[in-house]
């Protein structure tokens, strides 16, 4: 009598495996068709994710690019130091260009010293970009972030002055990308394009990544601007007529201090985020980004001129 072996058991996939598995192909097809690629790294929670896929893809090799942070210079403590210690962890070579030697160096000029060095940073990752010659820069961003954002393709292309024309981009039918470009062109590569905010602090909750502490309820004085609320720092002082508040807050996103505000929230667990994430209806940037309340079109000029 034949005895029949037993059927394997097929795993089933849930949304995370497959937006792990498309990052992770899009990773490898960076490295595999471009000759010298970099990874922006700021310590915020995007990038942090992107960390972990590209292990996923590169372990136990090192990366084959190094992680690259472009810093206003005003950025808060506790990311900057959590971005020194994760790639000291992982052993990756890590390079920072500011926006204060761009503007020591007259490329970035302020129209007053209290303006917000956010936009700035597009002059000193361009430069960067040549001083070092990356011929592409993976970053964290997604498409639901933003409309301007949305108009991305995951490979990204700029032109020899790190212009964005987004009615002439490549098409990318049946996931086939094409990193091909002239010299001084390079692109910019979105592995998580397709992923939500609530698909990232799942992937966060599902890898155990930590974070930095300030995406995490906490108490903090802040006053109200623009509807929005800002912490009360060295750099945004109170201002006549304000009146500070000391209310449980904590950032959806994390930039320059200047312009990122936080949200009020009893969130301090990654369990009470997702639970929290998955019943707003305001996107992350336009409830937390203080420069960002500007139009469309003016968010889509920035980009055209190099912006992430």
């Amino acid at each position: 009598m034949t005895t029949l072996a037993p059927a394997p058991v097929r795993q089933t996939l849930d949304h995370l495996d497959w937006l792990e598995a498309e990052a992770i192909y899009i990773l490898r097809e960076v490295a595999g068709q471009c000759s010298n690629p970099a990874l922006l790294f700021s310590g915020g929670k995007d990038s942090i994710v992107l960390l972990r896929l590209a292990e996923k893809a590169f372990r136990p090799g090192r990366f084959p690019f190094p992680l690259l942070h472009i810093d206003t210079g005003h950025n808060y403590s506790e990311v900057i130091d959590f971005r020194d210690a994760r790639a000291c962890e992982l052993g990756e070579r890590l390079i920072v260009r500011s926006v204060e030697s761009s503007m020591a160096r007259g490329t970035v000029r302020l129209k007053s010293s209290d303006e917000s060095r956010n936009k700035h940073q597009s002059v000193t990752l361009l430069e960067a970009i040549d001083e070092f010659g990356f011929d592409a820069c993976i970053g964290g961003a997604r498409r639901d972030e933003e409309k301007a954002r949305a108009k991305e393709r995951i490979f990204s292309f700029r032109d020899e002055f790190g212009g964005w024309d987004p009615k002439n981009q490549r098409p990318e039918l049946w996931d086939l990308l094409n990193a091909r470009v002239h010299r001084g062109e390079n692109i910019r590569a979105f592995p998580i394009s397709n992923w939500t905010e609530l698909d990232v602090w799942q992937y966060i909750a599902r890898e155990n990544l930590g974070l930095p502490p300030i995406y995490f309820a906490h108490t903090r004085p802040v006053v109200r601007r623009g509807g929005l609320l800002q912490p009360v720092t060295e750099l945004t002082p109170v201002r006549e007529g304000d009146a500070v508040e000391l209310l449980r807050v904590r950032f959806r996103t994390v930039g320059d201090i200047t312009c990122t505000a936080p949200v009020e929230s009893e969130a301090d667990t990654v369990a009470k985020i997702i639970a929290e994430t998955a019943t707003t209806t305001i996107t992350e940037r336009g409830a937390t980004r203080l420069d960002d309340q500007a139009s469309e079109a003016a968010m889509e000029q920035r980009k055209k001129e190099g912006y992430f």
